[in-house]
């Protein structure tokens, strides 16, 4: 059943910070399943009290949800309650003085240097179109650690011979810069080679969106790895994005830095890196001081 307070709440989202289909779904799904709470003790879900919310998340933990679940639907909740509260439609955030559930610590699942190396000889492998365009997928992703989702959006001009920068649309409507090597722009532009009729995409397709898709690029993907002799269930756009994320700061790179290219809105997402920065100073201090030993 639809609520006029969350239809609201999503149009907001949708209209002034241009979230995406995926993301609007996922706030709706969150918020009706909280709904269906509310409802069942007497209550519309804008009406519901920090009683109800905790009475939620609890019924969640008993549930078997995992706390990352948890933690993304209260986040939601969060931000559906201090909507209506700068709407004037309750003068209060009832989940203001709610915890959110511990999330256990998790490492980036990062290839190694030499398997990222192995999954590009194994890409160029690939029968036919396949395998350059196998190689220019890889390689863009790792050298730039962009979602999939900025990838297969990328429009024809992106690739500009005297520009080592491309500028990427990101979440939330939001542009930013990213260094694209001369080896990736290269793979990139031998695989589009010259379209059979005019496109406005870097990679076309006969898909809907007139561009390859996320699914497409995780064939491919796996198709290489499989090619590489690398496990297939290891390897994947996100895949590649943490392991441009790790490598970097394996060789120096700052956490700022970090978050600016790959375009998180908050340095506490970035953190989750900060484990990584741990062991690099953990090594130096043992390769260089003269107590270590």
């Amino acid at each position: 059943m639809s609520d006029r307070h969350v239809d609201s709440f999503l149009e907001m989202l949708a209209a002034e910070r241009g979230a995406a289909r995926n993301t609007l779904a996922a706030y709706q799904a969150d918020l009706e399943d909280f709904a269906v709470h509310a409802r069942m003790r007497g209550l519309g879900p804008a009406e519901a009290g920090p009683e109800i919310v905790r009475s939620y998340l609890h019924g969640l933990s008993a549930g078997g949800l995992s706390a990352r679940t948890a933690a993304r639907r209260l986040s939601a909740m969060r931000q559906f309650f201090r909507f209506l509260a700068r709407e004037g439609v309750r003068p209060d955030d009832p989940t203001e003085l709610t915890e959110s559930p511990r999330l256990p610590a998790s490492l980036p699942k990062a290839l190694s240097e030499p398997e990222v190396e192995q999954l590009i000889a194994g890409a160029a492998t690939l029968p036919g179109k396949r395998g350059p365009l196998a190689v220019a997928l890889v390689e863009l992703l790792y050298v730039s650690g962009l979602r999939v989702s900025e990838l297969v959006s990328l429009p024809a001009g992106a690739l500009r011979a005297d520009a080592p920068l491309v500028a990427v649309m990101g979440k939330g409507s939001k542009e930013r810069l990213v260094p694209i090597s001369s080896r990736a722009r290269e793979a990139a532009l031998a695989a589009r080679g010259t379209p059979a009729k005019p496109s406005r995409w870097l990679f076309p397709s006969r898909a809907a969106g007139g561009h390859i898709t996320r699914q497409a690029v995780g064939v491919v993907l796996k198709d290489a790895a499989i090619a590489a002799g690398l496990d297939p269930d290891r390897v994947s756009p996100h895949v590649l994005r943490h392991s441009f994320a790790t490598h970097l700061l394996g060789r120096g790179a700052d956490l700022r830095s970090l978050q600016m290219l790959l375009g998180h809105a908050d340095i506490a997402t970035t953190q989750i890196y900060t484990k990584v920065l741990e062991e690099r100073l953990r090594k130096l201090v043992e390769a260089h001081h003269p107590l270590a030993g």
